[in-house]
């Protein structure tokens, strides 16, 4: 192999991964870690990038600051949640919404992710929660409603415009799966679950 050969192998070996070719998955695992670790209020793009094993020039191409970072990471976490709890076994349309939507509140109020911001960093949330809807709350309304819609469809969901229940059922699982644990100790979470199921049953029933 000649000198030129072995150069350029090298070269090749030692240049960092184009920003294009590393993952969002890998940033956003990084950044899941330093949250849990450290604390939002902590933790800086320059920590994000050092853990992740990118540039900080990568990490702010696709995002401005660590409150953007982890905005992305909470909607990957509730979208994978999402993912899994509505399954298309269930009886009718009224029993796939309301069991997927107890099973969303109750995997929240558990998330690690969700506890560490309450403990360390609620002020994130509260924009959220009073003042704008994040990627998250728009994904769990489109879905609501169209469990709304295919219960309507067969009848086991009362007639009314599926915005607005949709909205209504938003609004009590949230206080559910945020407030939950101010209201039962984590051996209660079970009860309030059968409650906000029987509430959502009612709610819906024709």
């Amino acid at each position: 192999m000649s000198q030129r050969s072995s150069d350029s192998d090298q070269e090749t070996s030692t240049r960092p991964t184009p920003a294009n070719a590393i993952g969002e998955e890998r940033i956003l695992d990084a950044a899941y870690e330093l949250l849990l670790a450290i604390g939002m209020r902590r933790m800086t793009m320059a920590d994000i990038a050092r853990h992740a094993e990118v540039s900080r020039a990568t990490l702010y191409r696709r995002w401005p600051n660590v409150q953007a970072v982890v905005a992305a990471l909470m909607t990957r976490e509730w979208t994978i949640a999402l993912v899994s709890a509505f399954q298309p076994d269930a009886a009718d349309g009224r029993a796939r919404l309301v069991e997927g939507v107890v099973e969303v509140v109750a995997k929240t109020r558990v998330h690690p992710l969700m506890r560490k911001i309450v403990e360390l960093d609620p002020e994130f949330l509260t924009p959220y929660l009073m003042e704008r809807r994040g990627s998250s709350t728009v994904a769990h309304l489109a879905l609501v409603e169209e469990g709304i819609r295919q219960g309507q469809a067969d009848g086991s969901i009362r007639d009314g415009d599926p915005v607005w229940l949709a909205r209504q059922i938003i609004l009590v699982s949230l206080a559910s799966a945020v407030s939950g644990p101010v209201m039962a100790e984590k051996d209660e979470y079970p009860k309030l679950d059968e409650e906000l199921r029987v509430m959502l049953t009612r709610y819906l029933t024709p």
